[in-house]
């Protein structure tokens, strides 16, 4: 279980990053069946709602059996098959054969694939209804319902509960697997989960290693070690792409000036902030600035077609 210093940092990252997810198809085969998923620029995911559904995982890693409640998830939109159990014959009794219905989805991060948690996450991950907890297969078993319905609001319902499905399945990642890396093995460390938890509360503080170290109950040496072999960044580092995660957030509110951001966000000049935004994302602050106005802009009717 995550102590109180990660569930801040995961908190954290989660809003700042703004996942994003939504629900596209709802599926039903009968009888036999083959779906090529081709490789996506965001991540993917299948709950089966009835039936069984083998899937084909990439790179020839072999595959699985889903049976109904069980989820598979493709966080970096891994190219992947799904077909019908092999005892699944064609040519029998209509009657008798198999119905096998989904709820298929996809999610992305407004800050794009580069992102601690995505960086964390194995091409593919697999919750059994079995093993998650009475939460997890109530909201499976929630959406699978909802989405039988041609109630009004039908999809906006489903893409929340999709969202609360994917923070839950990768709760139960985090819990139950042997091969944690990045922020998710940072987050199950103590000594690193606070000094995660106090960079993302406060990131426009004046860190410096020995700080940070001092938090960790660590020397220098040994903290920015330790740091950088389960992160792979260094403190510095990784801070920074924290910081640059969160201006993204804060510019796309008109509210905050780039300056009060750079100030904010810990950077003694305006100039030093656009040369730290620029050199981790490519591009200027103004340019996402301009993105949010055309986005609000596109989001409010104008004034002629409102009397149309």
């Amino acid at each position: 279980m995550l102590d109180r210093s990660a569930e801040t940092a995961f908190a954290a990252v989660l809003g700042a990053h703004q996942l994003r997810v939504s629900v596209s198809e709802n599926p039903h085969f009968c009888g036999r069946f083959v779906e090529p998923e081709p490789a996506t620029v965001h991540g993917t995911f299948h709950l089966i709602d009835e039936g069984v559904c083998v899937v084909d995982l990439p790179n020839g890693s072999g595959a699985v059996e889903l049976g109904a409640g069980d989820l598979v998830m493709f966080p970096h939109g891994a190219p992947h098959t799904l077909r019908s159990p092999p005892d699944c014959d064609q040519d029998s009794d209509p009657a008798a054969r198999r119905f096998t219905t989904m709820l298929c989805g996809e999610f992305e991060f407004a800050t794009g694939r580069r992102n601690p948690i995505l960086d964390a996450l194995p091409d593919w991950i697999v919750v059994r209804e079995d093993d998650s907890h009475q939460q997890f297969r109530n909201l499976a078993r929630l959406m699978a319902h909802e989405a039988r319905q041609e109630s009004f609001g039908r999809q906006l319902v489903l893409d929340k509960l999709a969202d609360a499905l994917f923070v839950m399945a990768l709760r139960q990642h985090i819990a139950v697997s042997s091969e944690r890396r990045g922020l998710i093995a940072a987050l199950i460390d103590p000594r690193l989960a606070r000094v995660l938890e106090a960079m993302h509360v406060e990131p426009g503080r004046q860190w410096t290693v020995a700080s940070l170290a001092e938090l960790a109950h660590q020397s220098r040496t040994a903290f920015a070690q330790h740091f950088n072999g389960v992160l792979g960044v260094s403190p510095y580092q990784y801070l920074t792409e924290w910081r640059m995660a969160e201006a993204l957030r804060l510019l796309a509110d008109p509210r905050h000036s780039a300056a009060t951001i750079a100030e904010k966000l810990g950077y003694q000049t305006e100039a030093a902030f656009r040369r730290a935004f620029k050199k981790i994302h490519g591009y200027g602050p103004g340019r996402v600035r301009r993105a949010a106005r055309t986005a609000r802009q596109e989001a409010v009717p104008s004034a002629t077609s409102t009397k149309a």
